[in-house]
């Protein structure tokens, strides 16, 4: 019964102790600055940008709700064709994040032309800002695909927990304007 006991309490030792190795290594520690507690949340997803290879970076601001209410009138502008990348940087908080997730719906009118899901990772919290590219992407061509397109983008994590929601327009046209 003692012995029971006893390797019981050294599994579960064990346990504890790698899950602060595992936490560790996701950079929560006790030597790291901690965010003002003020801020409830757990992820701020500082801006979405977008890449393209010989042109400047094009960034959309979404560290603050007024900046997210802003892009309902902004519309970004995709040339046809052009090779892409998003490209996130945000801040994690308070506690780890698992399983950080961007998902998007395109649409096109009531019509669903997209949808996808990348996963960013898992995260610490840090004083400094983390940066996540996503896989390159061909913008649609042809005179068929020129248009206004609306996008429900959201950030979720393992827990399926919502950290930031919010909606934005792009057009894809023959050239840059």
């Amino acid at each position: 019964m003692y012995q029971l006991v006893l390797v019981s309490t050294s599994n579960a030792l064990f346990r504890i102790e790698s899950l602060k190795k595992w936490k560790e290594s996701l950079g929560v520690g006790a030597s790291k600055s901690l965010p003002p507690g003020t801020d409830p949340r757990k992820v701020i997803v500082l801006a979405l940008a977008l890449e393209v290879e010989g042109r400047p970076d094009v960034s959309i601001d979404l560290s603050t709700p007024e900046a997210i209410k802003a892009l309902e009138t902004n519309v970004l502008t995709i040339k046809e064709g052009v090779e892409y990348r998003l490209k996130v940087t945000f801040k994690i908080q308070h506690d780890v994040v698992s399983g950080l997730k961007y998902l998007h719906v395109v649409k096109r009118g009531p019509l669903r032309v997209d949808k996808t899901e990348e996963m960013v990772g898992s995260y610490g919290p840090s004083a400094e800002p983390y940066t996540k590219k996503f896989t390159l992407e061909e913008a649609p061509s042809g005179m068929l695909a020129r248009g206004q397109y609306t996008v429900r983008s959201r950030f979720v994590d393992d827990d399926n927990q919502a950290h930031l929601e919010w909606t934005w327009t792009f057009s894809i046209k023959k050239d840059w304007d």
